[in-house]
């Protein structure tokens, strides 16, 4: 079967196309239109679809809309009720039904030669579940699947044996621990269904105050289900307006909020094993992405491994939906082969973008040893290689590069970035050295999405890429990403360490780049010294 996976109806529009099974591209429109998570979070954009994601991979593919055999939509609007009988405060909620029930015909509009009649719709926590369970590396995988909301419950806990999903628990709206984080987003002042990752940054400067309070109106309830009771947060601290600094105690609202959701996951988590006596968790949902709760996860539940779907968040229903109705139609699904699924570019045809720039830009022998050589002087490194990252995380195809023994490289990057300097950067590392240095989290994490201990012993060492807390987001690199691993070990031969800052190349506010043309322009604006573009070196012309 051609499989074509959208996600249009909340937020982080994206398509992924999986052919006979196999996932061979996925895509954010973000990347395409440039507006960074592809539209608003709010009900009137509900219409709006990944129309150039999806165009791209088809094309990727060779073919086109009237060869699919099905798309994938990850919204049953069948399963939804009206927000004021979910205790939902959402006035306008019934123009996203509206939408999500006329999608057939919006999707045929944009993609023609579409017949409506192939749109199949599946329920938005089932691809969530399918983004974690059929495209891990597990055939018989317990799945934990928490969010902010779909048609009508905001989780979904079950197991997936040999792609059969049986789900065991839910949790009915309002409910909800991804609502509840959006929530306090908003109330600290960033912006709700994007900042997220704000947040659990500021709760490593806070202490959990509030867990007393919080205690009493979040709980689980013995059946795999849980209660957000609604929290008066003006009560707890000040309402933080977005151009505010933040204070002390806005910090401990989010660390008291970040351990309470902690400890609810841990709760569900020991549920569900509870129920299964499975070996290996798999997580989606916006949730999983919190990189703090999923390290816990997996040091304090008896799973032995932990995997978490790349594109957790919205983003990834796309394929989670396509791999479904792929399973669903008789065909047996793969793994994802890793989260490089987006576009790319030959050696040839980055050279004709260099030219048409007119930038000049030289082919070194081996690029890995020009950046390292640059790094190791304390350059700034956009590194552009492969294919693009489905998922929020750069992780080395769109990265900005830096040396991580100097301190003083976490402000500069974060002024690079025009961001807040309470944001850590992330250290990237060759599998082989993680153990050496990093503990707690997964000795393989190539998706960056758990946080792990630095040891004393090189905190110092490699000071820029650790958190307040002394811990870490580390990205794992293998020899399947030869090119960044030849560079890992070229930068330790000259400096002695093994680590290197890793942070997405974009700048505040804008999406990751994605095309040359991004790269360029990003390079052109921001104080970078070496754009790494495929084998090609762009140096900064020497100011004066």
């Amino acid at each position: 079967m051609k499989v074509l996976g959208i996600n249009a109806i909340f937020h982080d529009p994206a398509a992924a196309l999986v052919i006979d099974g196999e996932t061979v591209a996925a895509a954010e429109e973000e990347r395409f239109s440039r507006r960074k998570h592809g539209k608003p979070p709010v009900p009137f954009a509900a219409w709006e679809l990944p129309e150039l994601a999806a165009a791209w991979c088809l094309s990727s593919a060779g073919i086109d809309a009237s060869d699919l055999d099905a798309v994938a939509y990850s919204f049953d609007p069948a399963l939804a009720k009206p927000a004021d009988e979910m205790g939902l405060r959402d006035p306008w909620d019934h123009l996203r039904l509206t939408y999500a029930r006329t999608a057939p015909t919006f999707l045929a509009t944009a993609l023609p030669g579409l017949d409506p009649a192939a749109v199949r719709f599946v329920p938005h926590h089932v691809a969530h579940a399918a983004s974690a369970g059929l495209a891990s590396p597990h055939k018989q995988v317990d799945v934990l699947v928490l969010d902010g909301r779909g048609e009508s419950v905001s989780h979904l806990a079950g197991r997936y044996d040999d792609g059969r999903l049986e789900t065991l628990a839910s949790q009915a709206l309002p409910h909800s621990l991804g609502l509840l984080y959006e929530d306090v987003t908003q109330h600290l002042g960033f912006l709700r269904s994007s900042d997220e990752y704000k947040v659990m940054a500021l709760a490593s400067y806070g202490e959990p105050k509030h867990l007393g309070e919080l205690r009493q109106l979040i709980y689980t309830t013995g059946d795999g289900g849980f209660r957000t009771d609604r929290i008066d947060w003006a009560s707890l601290v000040k309402l933080r307006a977005p151009d505010e600094p933040w204070t002390q105690d806005h910090a401990d609202l989010a660390s008291s909020v970040q351990i309470r959701l902690e400890e609810v996951l841990l709760e569900l988590a020991g549920w569900l094993h509870a129920r299964t006596g499975g070996t290996a968790l798999s997580l989606a949902g916006g949730v999983a992405l919190n990189c703090v709760a999923n390290t816990r996860l997996y040091a304090e539940t008896p799973y032995e491994d932990v995997w978490v779907q790349p594109a957790a968040g919205d983003a990834g229903t796309a394929l989670g939906g396509a791999l479904h109705v792929a399973r669903s139609g008789g065909d047996v699904t793969t793994a994802m082969p890793g989260a490089d699924l987006g576009r790319g570019w030959t050696d040839d045809e980055l050279e004709a973008c260099l030219l048409t720039a007119r930038v000049p830009f030289s082919k070194p022998a081996d690029i890995a040893v020009e950046v390292a050589s640059c790094l190791a002087d304390n350059g700034v490194v956009a590194w552009f290689q492969g294919r693009s990252e489905y998922g929020p995380r750069a992780l080395g195809n769109r990265s900005l590069l830096a040396h991580p023994g100097h301190s003083r490289n976490l402000e500069r990057l974060n002024d690079v970035k025009g961001r807040e300097q309470f944001r850590p950067v992330a250290p990237m590392v060759r599998a082989e050295r993680a153990r050496d240095i990093f503990s707690r989290g997964p000795a393989v994490s190539p998706y960056m999405l758990f946080v792990h201990d630095v040891d004393p012993g090189w905190r110092e060492l490699i000071p820029a890429v650790v958190h307040v807390d002394g811990t870490a987001r580390v990205q794992t690199v293998d020899t399947s990403s030869p090119t960044l691993a030849r560079m890992l070990a070229e930068f330790e031969r000259r400096t002695g360490l093994p680590v290197v800052i890793n942070t997405s190349l974009n700048t505040a506010g804008r999406p990751m780049v994605d095309s040359p043309r991004d790269a360029l322009e990003c390079f052109g604006s921001a104080p970078v010294d070496l754009l790494a573009i495929g084998p090609f070196a762009v140096r900064r012309p020497p100011s004066g």
